[in-house]
C-alpha cells in the first residue's frame, strides 16, 4: 500500500483540552468542525469524551455524525441553522445552538419547540462576519427569554485579532460586548484559541479551544503557554525513488529547481493531492530518518522530492515526516505562506492511524 499515512496522538489531544482548561480557568467545547481540522471528528470526539465538557461544530451534520457515533452531552452548532425547520432536529438530538441573525430569533419564537433550548446569543463586537448588532442584543435577548422556547442562554463573540497579541482589537471588542450585555445575567464565551492561550484578562465561563486541541500554535511569534502544546497529527511517507543527478539538471514541473553540485534526490510518495501545500517552496523542512533535510522542486499532485545529499544511508524505504513532533505545521505552513489551520483541514486521501503516544 502506499505509505503516506498521518499519525493521530490521541494523549496529545487530551494533553491539549487539559492545558486549555487549566489556563483558562473555565468549562471548554472542544471544537470538532471541519473533521476536527483533518484529524477525524468521531475518533477526537471519542478520544475526549470523558474529559470534555462538551464539543463544537459547525453545522447540524456534524453534530448529527458524533450523534450517531454515540458521544452525548452538549454539542453547539457555531453556525446555528440555516432552515427553520432544522430546529426540530435540534431538539429532538439535544442539541445547543447559536443565534447569530434576527431571522433566526424570529424562527425560534415561530416554532413548535416544546422542549426549552440552550441558546448561545452571538454578538458581533467589531468583527463584521456573523452577530446581532450591540444595538439589538439586548431585545433579543428578552424575547428568546419571554418567548418560552429557551431554557438557558449564553452570551457569545468572536475576536477577530486576538491572535496578534500587540494589537488593541481584542480589547476594543471587549468593550463593546461588555456595553451590550450590562445588566444580562447569563454565562459569557469570548476566548477561542490565541485568546486562550495569549489573553487571560479577558473574562469567560465557556472557552472555544480549536486550533490548540491539535497542537499547534495561532501565533506567528513564540508564546510561552503555546510552548506547551503537543502536536497531535504526524504526517509521514517513505522514499520510493532515488536519483543521482549532476550539476545544472532540472528537478520537477517547471525547472523550479536546478542542481548546483552533485546532487541525491528522494522521491517522496505525497503531493497536493493528499493536502501538502503546492506553493512550499525548495527549502522547506522536512525529516528524513530523523534527520533534517529540505524539500526541492515544485510539489506535485503525488510526489514531492527532497534532498539527500547529505544524508549518506538514506535511501529508499526511508521514513520522512512532512510535519509533526519534530517538523512543526506552523513552520511548513510559514514556509507555503498559508497557516496550520489549512494545512490540517486540506488533508485527504491519506489514512489516519490513531495511536496514545
Amino acid at each position: 500500500m502506499r505509505p503516506a499515512r498521518a499519525l493521530i496522538d490521541l494523549q496529545a489531544l487530551r494533553h491539549n483540552y487539559q492545558l486549555a482548561r487549566e489556563v483558562s480557568g473555565a468549562k471548554a467545547l472542544a471544537v470538532v468542525k471541519a473533521d476536527a481540522y483533518g484529524h477525524g471528528a468521531v475518533r477526537c470526539a471519542q478520544a475526549l469524551q470523558e474529559q470534555a465538557d462538551g464539543f463544537a461544530v459547525a453545522c447540524i451534520e456534524e453534530a448529527l455524525q458524533l450523534r450517531e457515533a454515540g458521544i452525548g452531552g452538549p454539542i453547539l452548532l457555531l453556525e446555528g441553522f440555516f432552515e427553520a425547520d432544522e430546529l426540530a432536529l435540534i431538539e429532538q438530538q439535544d442539541l445547543w445552538c447559536v443565534v447569530h441573525s434576527l431571522w433566526q430569533l424570529e424562527a425560534i419564537e415561530r416554532s413548535a419547540v416544546v422542549k426549552p433550548l440552550t441558546v448561545w446569543l452571538k454578538l458581533d463586537s467589531g468583527m463584521h462576519r456573523v452577530g446581532l448588532d450591540p444595538a439589538d442584543y439586548q431585545a433579543a435577548y428578552r424575547r428568546l427569554l419571554a418567548s418560552g422556547k429557551v431554557a438557558k442562554i449564553v452570551l457569545m463573540s468572536h475576536f477577530a485579532r486576538a491572535d496578534e497579541l500587540e494589537c488593541p482589537r481584542s480589547i476594543e471588542q471587549l468593550v463593546v460586548f461588555e456595553q451590550a450585555r450590562q445588566g444580562l445575567v447569563a454565562q459569557i464565551s469570548l476566548r477561542n484559541s490565541p485568546a486562550v492561550l495569549g489573553w487571560p484578562q479577558v473574562p469567560s465561563d465557556w472557552v472555544r479551544p480549536g486550533i490548540m486541541l491539535y497542537g499547534a500554535s495561532p501565533f506567528e511569534e513564540a508564546q510561552v503557554v503555546a510552548a506547551q502544546l503537543q502536536p497531535v497529527m504526524t504526517l509521514e511517507s517513505k522514499i520510493i525513488s532515488v536519483r543521482e543527478l549532476p550539476v545544472g539538471e532540472p528537478v520537477g514541473y517547471g525547472a523550479r529547481f536546478v542542481t548546483e553540485r552533485p546532487t541525491r534526490v528522494g522521491v517522496v510518495a505525497m503531493g497536493y493531492a493528499d493536502g501538502y501545500p503546492r506553493h512550499a517552496p525548495t527549502g522547506t523542512p522536512v525529516l528524513i530518518d530523523g534527520r533534517p533535510s529540505r524539500l526541492i522542486g515544485r510539489v506535485s499532485m503525488d510526489m514531492l522530492c527532497v534532498d539527500l545529499s547529505d544524508l549518506p544511508g538514506t535511501g529508499l524505504g526511508s521514513r520522512v515526516e512532512l510535519w509533526g513532533k519534530r517538523i512543526l505545521a506552523s513552520d511548513v505552513a510559514a514556509c507555503a505562506e498559508t497557516i496550520p489551520y489549512q494545512l490540517f483541514c486540506n488533508l485527504r486521501r491519506v489514512p489516519l492511524l490513531y495511536c496514545e503516544a
